[in-house]
């Protein structure tokens, strides 16, 4: 017996999926015989997956715009990803594989056993809402997951990307028809038909010309190869739109880090220059204290020694009234100490207010060198940002001429140039190792 495989995208209708609501399709009757799996909030899911790196990427923004109060919203408005992504998977037809046969049956089961094993292959896409519906006239299964990354370097660490999330699982896109998503379908689908060879079912691999199809049938299934091929392109726009975006984020990063450096700096600036400020009054009160004081110590010092000789050779003798020797003993060497003691105290203020005065006056020099060295500094930094705005403009020019699609395209091949050198590079370097050894 074979019997084909089909895997297409849902509408992610999960309301739908678990039965909240009954189509025209459905029969009421059979719907005791569905299997849930997940049935999850996604809003609680988001939260579960993403908070933590949410919670480190706010704490880093120095700007409020660039702070994300909800992730899940955020994903939601945007148009980078989807919050989430569905498949559904069929065996057969309602023709070979009606619900209500024994046939059908088995696909159930063999459905059942896929799903249980989902979870473990593709640990990057978290299933929250999943279900096998057996009363509809074929089975399938509604599987919808969120597909994450973990270790991104740009945005959250935690973050949504389905691109990322299959490629981690190995999947790496080649050509158009090589996308990551056609890769893991692929995958996916190799996985069923092994275990639908377990129950003696192959893999029917139709080609493009199909039987047995009326012509609803085979309208409905042209119309969904339209809608796969426009998923396909989608994916491809994304991701060199995602190219781009990633190019104008490192952009603005620069900016970003340039403008604080340079509010930063401005800052140091005007610390320096209140700095600068207040040592230069000081060194002018103590300059003023100094040039107060110069009349009064010149020749202090002389004056001192002079006064600190014998009293004997400098006093003169004393009066009829009072003896020498009382004279210079109570009144004469007393005054004397005092003078010599005063004239030493005043000398000694000057020098330390001399001192005070030349180790402001080297303080300020170095004030107003760090000043002028932080804006020379500030201008550097100034004309850099300014260089980086006119290559943004440029960048912006330059896209909406050529189109973001080919301005993607030029990048990705340069940057391929680059790794390419630098491989060619590293062989050189290698080999000339091996030579010299």
């Amino acid at each position: 017996m074979k019997r084909t495989i089909s895997f297409t995208t849902g509408k992610g209708s999960v309301n739908h999926n678990s039965r909240k609501f009954h189509a025209t399709n459905i029969d009421p009757e059979r719907s005791h015989l569905n299997i849930e799996y997940f049935n999850e909030n996604i809003k609680d899911v988001y939260h579960e997956l993403f908070d933590e790196a949410l919670a480190r990427y706010n704490e880093k923004q120095t700007r409020n715009d660039r702070r994300i109060d909800d992730y899940y919203e955020k994903i939601l408005s945007g148009k980078q990803e989807k919050p989430f992504y569905e498949i559904v998977v069929q065996i057969g037809d309602k023709d070979n594989m009606g619900a209500k046969t024994e046939d059908g049956q088995l696909a159930g089961k063999i459905l059942d056993e896929y799903m249980k094993g989902f979870q473990k292959r593709n640990p990057t896409l978290k299933v929250f809402s999943a279900y096998l519906h057996m009363d509809e006239a074929t089975p399938h299964l509604h599987i919808d997951f969120i597909p994450y990354v973990t270790g991104s370097k740009r945005g959250l660490e935690t973050r949504v990307s389905l691109k990322k999330a299959l490629e981690s699982l190995g999947f790496k896109g080649g050509t158009r028809s090589e996308t990551e998503r056609n890769q893991w379908y692929a995958h996916e689908k190799k996985q069923l038909s092994e275990l639908m060879l377990n129950h003696g079912i192959e893999w029917e691999k139709k080609g493009t010309h199909e039987k047995h199809l009326s012509v609803l049938d085979f309208k409905k299934q042209e119309r969904s190869k339209e809608v796969e091929e426009l998923e396909k392109k989608k994916t491809e726009l994304q991701s060199e739109n995602q190219s781009y975006e990633e190019i104008n984020e490192n952009l603005k990063g620069q900016l970003s880090e340039l403008d604080d450096e340079i509010r930063s700096m401005q800052n140091g600036m005007e610390k320096s220059k209140k700095e600068a400020e207040s040592a230069r009054k000081q060194a002018d009160k103590y300059q003023k204290r100094m040039q107060e004081l110069a009349p009064m110590v010149k020749d202090m010092e002389h004056m001192a020694a002079k006064f600190s000789d014998n009293p004997e050779q400098v006093l003169p003798e004393a009066g009829s009234i009072e003896s020498g020797k009382s004279y210079r003993e109570k009144k004469a060497k007393p005054l004397m100490e005092k003078i010599v003691k005063v004239l030493r105290s005043v000398y000694a203020s000057y020098l330390d207010v001399s001192r005070k005065f030349d180790k402001l006056q080297l303080s300020y020099n170095r004030t107003v060198e760090k000043a002028n060295n932080l804006s020379d500094r500030f201008h550097e930094i100034y004309t850099e940002n300014q260089e980086l705005k006119e290559i943004v403009r440029d960048y912006e020019c330059v896209k909406a001429v050529l189109g973001k699609e080919k301005v993607s395209g030029i990048v990705q091949m340069e940057k391929q140039r680059e790794q390419l050198l630098k491989e060619q590079k590293r062989a050189e370097r290698r080999k000339q190792n091996r030579e010299a050894r």
